[in-house]
This record gives structure tokens, sequence and C-alpha cells, in this order.
């Protein structure tokens, strides 16, 4: 017997609508309190205005709504079948002869299509809003002062200097990431008024504390026709290893889309970008977290409300959602460190939450 396309459409609208309410709950309670950090950060500047704090609350939701996506699924699982159950309509279509499956097919529909929908578009919106919001956060609370960026001729680094003003940008063609050392380094100077002042070629730079050191350098200057040899240079920095490697490694604010080509610039340059692979991998086994959390609500949501425990059963699948969810983390973080193999950290939450569910479903149900 086939589901009939009008209960079918009643079971997905009715999934997809608690959806949207749960994560609207969510979204608005984490804004609130985002604005509020924000608020107290921006308490002693009196540049950073109100409007200004709304907005960058506004750009970090979406990076919170990737985290809370899965909660929302399992809540709102739950409470449909909770509240079909406790209207009496799933004991109606289990006496019509259709099977659990038939009638969890359309939930899990609409969960696979919102991870699809969700790694597809939403994704790549909300790395572009958390762009915006590190920006605005870099300019307006932070006060940094270098810049990196990472593209295929290398890397690129902008940083002032405050005793003597200007800047200094800063090419690089590859780094060693064990020793943080630089090859095929080229070094532009400019003045405060953003004139060019000194050019220095190096074959390597090493980051040690507090400064740029350039060896075998080369140093040319506006007056001057030929280059003089320099064998150790030093340019004093506040920019530390940790501080470089971060600035343009940070997995949230970049989009599913762009994810491979920056993973594969990473790969180029000389940097690690095992942190990037797990969160690739994470992004693309969504779909199917998603549809192990209907399994998971389904698993304690399905009983006949004659039965007792019920409630009993939701907490237990709640507090089996956020297991889920530090599990992921820790294995991830397994992952980044490449004690276990990136495929394990990435899918095997997702894989055994739904294996786990299938089972409990079919040990507890009829067919």
């Amino acid at each position: 017997m086939t589901v009939p396309a009008t209960l079918y459409r009643y079971f997905a609208v009715c999934f997809l609508v608690n959806i949207l309410f749960a994560m609207g709950v969510l979204l608005g309670i984490v804004y609130l309190f985002e604005t509020i950090e924000l608020l107290r950060r921006a308490g002693d500047r009196p540049d950073v205005t109100l409007w200004m704090v709304l907005q960058m609350s506004l750009f970090k939701i979406p990076e919170v709504g990737q985290i809370l996506f899965p909660f929302a699924i399992l809540f709102s699982a739950i409470y449909t079948f909770w509240t079909m159950n406790r209207k009496q309509e799933l004991v109606v279509i289990r006496a019509a002869g259709f099977s659990v499956w038939q009638f969890l097919a359309p939930v899990m529909a609409v969960a696979l299509a919102v991870g699809v929908l969700n790694i597809t578009i939403l994704n790549p919106v909300g790395a572009a809003l958390l762009s915006k919001y590190e920006a605005m956060e870099d300019e307006r609370l932070a006060n940094r002062r270098n810049y990196v960026t990472l593209l295929r001729e290398g890397i690129w680094l902008r940083q002032v200097r405050p005793s003597e003003g200007g800047h200094v940008i800063l090419h690089a063609g590859r780094i060693d990431i064990n020793v943080w050392e630089l090859s095929d380094v080229l070094v532009l100077f400019f003045d405060a008024d953003d004139l060019f002042e000194r050019r220095i070629d190096a074959p390597t730079a090493r980051l040690t504390d507090g400064q740029w050191v350039f060896k075998d350098a080369r140093d040319y200057t506006n007056d001057q026709n030929r280059p003089a040899y320099v064998p150790v240079i030093s340019l004093p920095t506040d920019l530390t290893t940790a501080e470089l490697e971060d600035s343009f490694s940070s997995p949230s604010s970049l989009s599913f889309w762009a994810l491979p080509g920056f993973i594969r610039t990473m790969d180029m340059t000389g940097f690690d970008a095992t942190p990037l692979r797990i969160h690739y991998q994470s992004l693309l086994s969504q779909p199917l977290l998603f549809l192990a959390m209907v399994l998971l609500a389904a698993c304690v949501s399905l009983r006949p409300p004659r039965l007792q425990g019920t409630f009993i059963m939701i907490l237990v699948a709640v507090f089996a959602g956020f297991v889920i969810f530090f599990l992921s983390s820790f294995l991830q973080a397994l992952g980044a460190s490449q004690q276990i193999p990136l495929f394990l950290a990435a899918w095997a939450p997702a894989i055994v939450s739904c294996l786990l569910g299938v089972s409990v479903i079919l040990n507890t149900e009829d067919g």
C-alpha cells in the first residue's frame, strides 16, 4: 500500500513548519545573548554604535545556526511525532495498514532535503555574513592591524609600522609551518603617505619572537641602482604564529563551494589543510546526520499513547542528541590532530546514529 500524496504532504509540511519555528526560537535567543555580549565589549568604544552592534549580531547568527540545525531537526521531529500521537493520528494511520517506514518517509525526505539545502545555499550565505562580522570585529573591537591573505600565488601579509609610520607588505611563495619559515620572500615598505620606500628580496624568512628574520637578503631603496647584499635583516612584528595560522584557516568563514579550492591552495603553500578537510566532509555528512536525528526522534516518539514513560524517553533522546554533538566535536578534534582517519572523524557520528535509530525502530515496531 502506497502513502497517498495528501498524507505525504501533511507529514512533510507539519515537520517543515516545526523546523522553521524551532530555528526561529533558537536563533532569536542566540541573537539576544550575542547582542548583549557585543554591547558589553563595545561599552568603552564610543565609535561603535547600537546599529553596528545589531548588524554584527545578525552577521554572527548563521554560524551559530549551523551548530543548532541538528538540534532543531531533533526537537522538531520529536514534537511532530508527539503531537500526532497525542491526537491519535498515528493510531489511525497504523490502523489503515501503513507501516512505520511509510509515514516516516516524508519526514526523512524533508530532513535530507533540508540538509542538502543547508550545505549548498545556507552555508555559503552564512560564510559570507561571518566574513563581514569578522571584518567589523577586527576593525571596531579587536583593533587588529595585521592582515593575512592566502592565494594560489602564495601568502600575502600586511602589517603597520607604529614607530616609523606607514606599513609593510610581505609576500612568500611557500611556508614550512614546522619551523615557520617562508620561502621566496618579497617585502615592500611604504611610508605614511603610501609612497614606496624600500624593497627586500630574500630566499628565506623566519618568524621568531617579535620579529621577522630575513637571511641572505638583497636590499633595494629608492636612491640605489643596485641592491645591497645583507646577511641578516630583522623586521619587528607583533604577529604570532598562532595568529598567522588562524587568520585564514577558519572553516566557518569559508563556503561549501570554496572549500575544495582553498584546501588545494593551502596544500600548495605548505599549510596543513586537515581541519578544513574534516570540516568539508562534515558538511557532506549533514544530510545523513539530519536523517539520523529524525530516526532518533522516532525511536522515542512513536510509542502508543497508552504506554507510560514517553516523557522520560524524550529526555533520553535529547540527551542522546547532545552526546552525538560532543562525540562529533571530539572525533573532529582527533581527526584534526591526525590520530584517526579523516573519514571516521567526519562521518562516524552520522553513520552510527543512523544505524542505531534503524536498529531500535526495527526491534520496537512491527512493520
